[in-house]
């Protein structure tokens, strides 16, 4: 089919400059941040609400496919096209360039256009002393807010729970295959999508709105983290309790704008780092602070050793990068380096992975980046949790701590980090994730696949630490296991052997999962990777009846439904 009378139509809504369509132009929104690709039949980059609401209706009136991602940092390929076995044109959309953000009710909470950072949120929330929903991790990789409530992000923090929303703005399209915009956001902004969004984009409505019974934030996530005898986990990604309009939709839906809480930030906050060779010392820890604590921490990150040994070799460009050029710069970094690659791969003679190996080599002519406490903890123990707490939950923290490791005798130890350690403790937290993908790059020809879990155990699990059988094991060449411990939210890389089958030792993985009653993903879009629960698909269809938006994800069909020509 010709399809260069549409791309016209592209270019004269949005400006050439704002369509790609050649290969090296679009292979870095074709493709996932860790695996997945396909290809598409252009990439649009709408500046403007009313530019979005007008590709949106060609594309729909077309019977394209519509793929919608931000800042492509997704880990589960569920913002990219996976493979080209569509039946229809695919068209990526990527909403970046609509990154307003709206404060109200005196910045207690924000309205957020499809392509706003967390990173600009943080920025913009700092005079007001409030904080966005996530602060680690996302904020440095440029991940979109938006993103996040699609994609029932979890983040660090352990009172916030997953990203959650009940207001939005967003277009749906219908079992007849008509396309709608939906205004949810509690506040009157018109009644036709132009009227709408001519006043959401021009910030025509009250900085103050109406307190509404519907949530802007998982707001009984702390009670719910409280109940350590629960016999499920305390958030994974097909949750039915956070799957409504925005929240959890996956790409399902075109979101305009979502309404958000605001956090306070903390007058004090102190971080420890603990070391243990026996886990159910943190076990302990954890049981104690959910039931015995008033304050819950904000943060209770876990590194085993194997993970801090390939962060510190591994992300210690990652590391550097986000000390010395701040976080502003990684997200254009990690596109400059996408496009670099890309260019590399077209000349026959240059091997693969030469900016990752670049990059890995000027790494080891800078000093050790870990402070010496933090590296003496690391020759001694195998278990590691960085706990941050605030104001009156520091006494709180000292107070048991103590009692642990120099009344009880507890094995293990704690340290009362300094800024420097607190900082670099983070960071190296931070870069764990990267740092399995470049471990795997600089060994390619001697390993295997990468398989990358997010796990949610039960509360009540006390077995945490993961034993593998020998049918399982015989395939792994290394284990890595990191995550949000309070939440017990777990991400498990796994690096195979050379030759193994991935997709066989996914299946007993995940079966094995199964069986300890622990649900997958944990805090991520099912994305291309998992298979949706039941609950999930139904969600799915609801939201998307004509399966225009982001078909196949969970593994679900590709091919359109329900459509009025049939």
């Amino acid at each position: 089919m010709n399809e260069a009378p549409t791309i016209d139509i592209f270019k004269r809504i949005l400006g050439e400059q704002n369509v790609a369509t050649e290969y090296n132009q679009t292979k870095f929104y074709r493709k996932g941040w860790r695996s997945g690709e396909g290809d598409a039949l252009a990439i649009l980059f709408p500046q403007t609400l009313i530019q979005y609401w007008e590709v949106l209706k060609i594309c729909v009136a077309k019977r394209y496919i519509i793929i919608m991602q931000a800042a492509n940092t997704g880990l589960t390929e569920g913002s990219t096209p996976s493979g080209n076995d569509y039946d229809r044109p695919v068209i990526v959309i990527n909403t970046l360039a609509m990154n307003d953000l709206i404060l109200i009710n005196e910045g207690k909470q924000v309205i957020s256009f499809p392509g706003a950072t967390i990173h600009q949120l943080e920025q913009l929330l700092k005079p007001h002393n409030r904080s966005p929903h996530s602060v680690i991790g996302s904020s440095c990789l440029g991940a979109s807010i938006v993103g996040g409530v699609a994609n029932n992000s979890g983040g660090a923090l352990v009172k916030r729970g997953p990203a959650y929303t009940e207001l939005s703005v967003f277009a749906q399209v219908d079992s007849l295959g008509n396309l709608h915009l939906v205004n949810h956001l509690g506040v009157y902004l018109g009644d036709s999508p132009e009227e709408i969004l001519a006043n959401l984009s021009s910030g025509n409505f009250p900085d103050t709105l109406a307190t509404t019974d519907k949530k802007a934030s998982a707001t009984d996530y702390e009670t719910l983290l409280r109940d350590i005898h629960a016999d499920s986990p305390s958030r994974y990604n097909a949750d039915p309790s956070r799957l409504y309009e925005a929240s959890g939709c996956a790409g399902k839906i075109a979101v305009f704008a979502v309404r958000l809480d605001t956090f306070s930030i903390p007058a004090q906050e102190q971080t420890y780092y603990i070391g243990t060779n026996d886990p159910s010392v943190l076990t302990d820890i954890r049981r104690r602070i959910l039931t015995e604590f008033t304050h819950l921490p904000e943060v209770g990150e876990y590194l085993h050793r194997d993970v801090f040994d390939i962060a510190d070799k591994y992300g210690k460009d990652t590391i550097l990068s986000i000390r010395h050029l701040g976080t502003k710069a990684l997200p254009k970094l990690f596109a400059m380096k996408s496009r670099i690659d890309a260019r590399l791969k077209s000349i026959p003679f240059i091997p693969p992975f030469v900016s990752d190996k670049l990059m890995q080599w000027g790494s080891g002519l800078f000093p050790d980046q870990i402070p010496p406490r933090l590296r003496q903890c690391r020759d001694k123990y195998e278990h590691h949790l960085i706990l941050k707490m605030s104001d009156e939950g520091i006494m709180e923290a000292n107070t048991l701590l103590s009692q642990l490791f120099e009344a009880e005798k507890k094995a293990g130890e704690f340290i009362t980090c300094n800024a420097d350690e607190t900082e670099r403790a983070f960071l190296l937290r931070f870069a764990a994730a990267g740092a399995a993908m470049r471990f795997k790059t600089m060994h390619d020809n001697k390993l295997g696949d990468i398989l990358a879990l997010d796990i949610a155990l039960k509360r009540n699990e006390q077995k945490w630490v993961e034993s593998l059988p020998e049918y399982i094991s015989k395939d792994i060449e290394k284990s890595l296991y990191y995550g949000h411990f309070f939440c017990h939210v777990f991400h498990q890389d796994y690096i195979l052997k050379k030759g193994s089958n991935a997709k066989k030792v996914k299946q007993a993985m995940l079966a094995l999962l199964d069986e300890r009653g622990a649900k997958y993903p944990a805090e991520h879009n099912v994305g291309h990777l998992y298979e949706a629960e039941d609950t999930l698909v139904s969600f799915y269809h609801e939201l998307d009846p004509t399966n225009t938006f982001n078909p196949g994800i969970g593994g679900t069909s590709k091919h359109s439904r329900n459509c009025a020509c049939c």
